[in-house]
């Protein structure tokens, strides 16, 4: 799953003649982020009914509140 995941990227975001060439590290960097955070909440998906992500876990935990994260006495 990594590699199709990297395979995406490099696709999507690192060939791609509209976004690059990258002339700095940090002007990559920051698409990468974009891309992740496109990536993990806004893409539509055909697998989710062409739904993001984001609005799938939303439905799917309504009324969900995370627990909090239990403290460890050493």
């Amino acid at each position: 799953m990594a590699e199709s995941t990297i395979g995406l990227v490099k696709t999507e975001l690192v060939r791609n003649p509209t976004r690059g060439p990258w002339s700095r590290l940090s002007t990559f960097e920051f698409a990468l982020a974009e891309y992740i955070d496109w990536f993990n909440n806004a893409r539509l998906h055909g697998e989710l009914d062409h739904r993001t992500p984001t609005e799938i876990e939303t439905d799917h935990y309504p009324h969900h509140t995370p627990a909090p994260l239990a403290r460890i006495h050493s």
